[in-house]
């Protein structure tokens, strides 16, 4: 997919945002592994507003902090994170609320598809036993409704031959089927927020387009809001209403996808970007290269952690991080040093 065609694709995929209020708002989260005399800063001042109906892509290299923040909101971190800043979903502060409290709205309120099916279902027991324990787990549905609503679930997320599938164990399933089953199990209680964290990553292209469509197709009856965490930029592009790129878990550059693509400002945007494969190039041409590694999240440099990877770097850029600001309506940034429009890799 050229860069031409991400930008048509962002543009089919926004329409006008939602209610006044967001579902979601999240300011200022930070997270930090400590442990063996190190700490880790995994996101450092995460900031973005989420609302009913809407899919915001988070996208960013291994290791930015996609995960991590996610994961955060579902208190799903090791005992060694140290979780500070907020996060409230309805009004409800998430990042505050015990172990105990957290089970009542995980997977109720907000639910999480994960990277490989494979490992999140049980491969001991059946796949219509594991999404009726789903189902009863927020509901006092006896077996009998419990059956029934599993079966509509099945279907909602189109699963081929739903009532042989049912009684059939992970292993005799594809790896699309067996991520229609996590869909259905994540949809099992109507969540208002679906966090697909790299769901399609480990699927063949056709597949991956297949789930796309079906959260797509969910997100519109169902009305909730999902949260789609990437590396795909042609994914973000085709599906996403707003996008995040994190790097060294900042947030670096947040507008909604028709503004983001065709307006790049983050030159580090633009080198993801740049690393796509087009069809105009020479067959067997080199695909253009960032150079050097991610910082170590152990010791982040005073001024943009970018700068040692950076063709535009100047010498302001490693004394100070630049402030990541409202630049331009709606389309925020930080960067000393911005990309313009036009401007070719």
């Amino acid at each position: 997919m050229s860069i031409e065609e991400i930008s048509d694709a962002a543009t089919a995929a926004a329409p006008a945002y939602g209610g006044a209020e967001p579902l979601l708002e999240v300011e200022d989260l930070r997270v930090r592994f400590t442990g063996r005399g190190r700490r880790v800063n995994a996101v450092n001042g995460l900031s973005y507003r989420l609302h009913e109906g809407r899919m915001l892509a988070i996208i960013g290299e291994s290791g930015s902090g996609k995960s991590v923040s996610s994961r955060a909101l579902m208190g799903l971190l090791p005992p060694t994170a140290r979780i500070s800043g907020s996060a409230r979903f309805r009004g409800m502060e998430l990042l505050n609320l015990s172990e105990r409290e957290m089970r009542r709205h995980r997977g109720a309120d907000i639910a999480m598809v994960f990277q490989d099916p494979a490992r999140s279902l049980n491969p001991t027991m059946r796949v219509g036993v594991q999404i009726t324990e789903a189902v009863r787990a927020h509901s006092d549905m006896d077996k009998r409704a419990a059956y029934e609503r599993a079966m509509e679930l099945l279907q909602l997320v189109r699963l081929p031959a739903p009532q042989r599938r049912f009684h059939e164990y992970p292993h005799q399933l594809s790896g699309g089927m067996r991520q229609r089953v996590m869909i259905a199990i994540a949809l099992a209680a109507d969540p208002r927020l679906l966090i697909a964290d790299e769901a399609t990553t480990a699927l063949d292209v056709t597949t991956q387009a297949q789930i796309m469509e079906l959260l797509l197709e969910l997100q519109e009856r169902l009305g909730m809001a999902i949260i789609m965490i990437s590396h795909d930029l042609g994914l973000a592009a085709s599906y996403a209403h707003d996008v995040i790129v994190m790097y060294a878990g900042r947030a670096v550059e947040y507008a909604p996808a028709t503004t983001l693509f065709s307006h790049v400002r983050m030159p580090y945007t633009k080198a993801l970007l740049g690393a796509i494969p087009r069809l105009e190039r020479q067959p067997h041409a080199l695909l253009p290269v960032t150079p050097g590694q991610p910082p170590d999240l152990t010791a982040l440099p005073p001024g943009c952690p970018f700068e040692p990877r950076c063709s535009r770097a100047q010498q302001d850029c490693g004394q100070e991080a630049p402030a990541f600001t409202e630049h331009e309506p709606g389309h925020w940034w930080a960067c000393w040093h911005p990309c313009e429009d036009g401007e070719t890799e």
